[in-house]
Parts: structure tokens; sequence; C-alpha cells
């Protein structure tokens, strides 16, 4: 007789999920702000409101989160919902969503088992490592919890057992661990975390990997998908692999870059790119910058010339191994170098707040195909702004194909992207203001 009132509520309950899920999705595909009124969204303004644990909620706010950010406060609701809710989420880097994702990760831990209950694929060595800092962190005053990475450079012997709860990793060390060695059990993982989802699912080697560790996973594994950028074929996939996913979709892509200016400089070669940085780097006060070139080659010389002229220059590309490339990103994060040349290895997901200005010393295309690569536009000028705080990115052009990039990707994020002329000393300096 006692089971009855439970039963119940249960049923009450997952009837509220659903009501509040369908809403959700009517209200993230209508594109409903989170100030109005009449929106539930508007319910979490505290993380008080989302029911986290005390000693998680605690290391929330000595990690520096003041209130929930807009993918936050839509994201975890569903994220530790009861029953649990599978997540397809966009939102454009610098909002939070890592700490989203990592405070549901931390919540279905059951610390009282000592196997793997969730994995969290990141596409490069580097993301996963800076995931489980944040993990660290945000798990500051959670005990017996414990995580392992499964990246380059980690060894498991095919005799050992994964014991730990959390694994953060890229796919294909992981899908060693766990299918080729069965060092632990996938059909035991109660949550899986894709990062940076739209490469995973469009790199052919990860999507590939992706899969057979998908496969391997229960049914009733809580599947959560984050990133800053979906097309339209990668989402079709993403709802492929993601049983009746709750869909997140904010903000647009032109939200995406309103606290960054954005300007282009007409160049005449790249001798004329490098006059212009150094006009741009004398005329203004530069937290840190980071400049994107397209090869290693033009990283290399780059970051000589600037180096030969007095910078405090790191280079970072594909060609150094996992140890030099977090090495040189510790450095960079430190402020012991003010300006990092780099590729695109250095375009998604890496977070360092005193980044003030972006150079795409090269317009991104598509493979070399000439074609505007918006994605990667957009990650790239990411990486400054971060977190609401105001960045400048400026594109240096010195070809009529360059200049219709730059128009392209105007006219895609329909955002203006102003003439600058680093000649003049008082235009550089009124980029400041």
């Amino acid at each position: 007789m006692d089971k009855s009132p439970k039963k119940d509520t249960f049923a009450k309950s997952r009837k509220l999920v659903h009501y509040v899920k369908e809403k959700l999705n009517e209200l993230m595909n209508s594109g409903t702000d989170e100030d109005d009124p009449n929106s539930p969204l508007v319910s979490i303004k505290r993380f008080e409101d989302i029911h986290m644990e005390p000693d998680l909620l605690k290391a929330v706010y000595a990690a520096g989160f003041n209130r929930p950010s807009k993918i936050q406060a839509n994201a975890l609701p569903l994220l530790l919902a009861d029953p649990p809710l599978n997540l397809v989420a966009q939102s454009q880097s610098g909002t939070g969503k890592t700490a989203a994702f990592v405070l549901a990760m931390l919540t279905r831990v059951n610390k009282d088992l000592d196997h793997p209950q969730v994995i969290c694929l990141c596409p490069t060595y580097e993301l996963a490592i800076q995931t489980g800092e944040i993990c660290a962190k945000l798990a500051l005053y959670m005990k017996n919890i414990t995580m392992i990475y499964a990246v380059s450079g980690e060894h498991m012997p095919p005799s050992c057992q994964v014991t730990q709860h959390i694994i953060i990793g890229t796919p294909g060390k992981i899908m060693d661990w766990g299918i080729k060695y069965k060092s632990f059990d996938l059909s035991k993982i109660r949550v899986f975390v894709l990062d940076e989802a739209d490469t995973m699912v469009s790199t052919q080697g990860h999507h590939d990997q992706c899969i057979r560790i998908h496969r391997n996973l229960a049914t009733s594994c809580q599947m959560i998908f984050f990133s800053a950028t979906y097309d339209e074929e990668v989402l079709h996939f993403v709802k492929f692999m993601v049983a009746d996913p709750t869909i997140i979709r904010l903000p647009r892509e032109q939200e995406c870059l309103d606290n960054i200016k954005q300007y282009y400089v007409m160049c005449r070669g790249e001798e004329s790119k490098y006059s212009s940085i150094q006009n741009i780097y004398g005329g203004i006060t530069i937290g840190q910058a980071i400049i994107f070139c397209n090869t290693r080659k033009s990283a290399a010389w780059l970051s000589k010339k600037l180096i030969n002229d007095g910078h405090s220059v790191a280079v970072l590309s594909g060609e150094l191994n996992v140890e030099e490339r977090l090495g040189i990103l510790d450095r960079f994060r430190a402020g012991l170098e003010k300006v990092l040349v780099t590729t695109n290895v250095l375009s998604r997901g890496i977070d360092v707040s005193q980044v003030t200005i972006v150079v795409n010393f090269h317009m991104p295309t598509l493979h070399g195909s000439g074609y505007p690569d918006y994605d990667t536009y957009l990650h790239r000028i990411g990486r400054t702004g971060r977190f609401g705080k105001h960045g400048i990115a400026i594109n240096l052009i010195d070809s009529e194909r360059d200049m219709k990039l730059s128009l392209a990707f105007e006219a895609h994020f329909k955002k203006p992207i102003a003439l600058l002329n680093t000649n003049d000393s008082d235009e550089v300096q009124n980029l400041e203001n």
C-alpha cells in the first residue's frame, strides 16, 4: 500500500518533466528571450534555484561563478532532471557551457561505486586538460570523486582496470581503453558528454570513433552534446545519435559577436601585414593577443620576426607534441608571453580571459577551397570577448579573394567589419574606445 503514492508521484514527475521539455523545445525554436517575463526560463536566476549538493554549490561560488549564464540557466534544470534527459545544446564560446555539463557530470556520480560512470569526449588534448581542470575546481569539496585523463601520454596496461568515476579524454584513447583493452565497461556509463560536438562528428577519424563508443553505451545512458556551432547536417547526425533530445540553440550566431568589434586592414603582402601588426601593437594597450595563420610555415615566420623585434611571443602549431603544446598554453595563460601565434589547432574551446585582440593573418577557408569557413571564423574571433568582455578582431586583407571572404563573413553574421587604417595613429588609438 505504501508504494502507490510513490508511483503516483513518480508518474506526475515524469509528466511534469515531459511538459517542461516540450515547452523548452518550443521556446528554443521560437527564439524566446530569457528576459521575457512570461517565459519559464526566468525562473533560474541563482544557482540556489538549481538543486545541487551543498558541497557542489560551495565550489561553484569558490570558482568565481556569481550567477548562472544564459546557457547554464537553461541547460542545468534539464541536465539535472530526474529521470535524466538527453540534451543537445548550442551556445557561444565563453558562456560557461563547460561548467554546465561538468556540474551534470559530478551530480550523476555514485561515489559508492568504484568504476567509471561518466565519459567526456574532447577533440584535443588541450581541451581535455582544460575541461579536467574545471572539473577538479567544481569537485573541490566533493570527497571521494575521482577522475582520470584518457589522452596521449597516459598509459593504461591491458591487464589494468580503470576505477575512477570520471574519464575525460580524446576519442582514440577512450576507444582503446574501453573497447580494445576492456579496461572499463562502457555499458555501465551513466553520462556521455560530447564537447565541441560539431568537430567530433564531422571530423572523419573522430566521427568513426564516436560511433563505435556510442554503440557500446547503454540505452539508459544520458547523452549530453555541447558545441558553439551546429550546421544542419551535423545536427541531423546528432539527432540520430541522441534519442529524443531536448535541443537548446541560443544565442544566434549574430548575437555571439555583439561584444566583439571587427575590422579589416588593407595590406600589400605579408610584410605589409607584419607592419600593420606592429602599428596595432604599438598604438594600443593589449592584454594579450592571438594571431591565426593558415600554415605552420607562416606561423614560424611571423613569430620569428616578432621575437627579433623584441616582442614576447609563443608559437603553437600541430607538429608540437602534447607536452610542448600544453606548456606553451600554460605560459600564455600565466601572461609570460603576450602574443600567441598559432594555426587552427587553437581555434576551439581554449579560454584565456586576458585576450583582447584576435588577428586573422590569413582568412579561414574550407580546406583550402577558397570558400569561407564560417565556423572557424566564429571560433577564432571567439577567443576574445570571453564571458561578456569586449574584444577586437582584425582581418588582414591583401587580395581580392580575402576581401570577398571578409564581405562574406560580414554578410553571414550580419555584423559590420569596418575599415581600419593602421598607419593612422588616431584610428588605432580609437580601437580602445
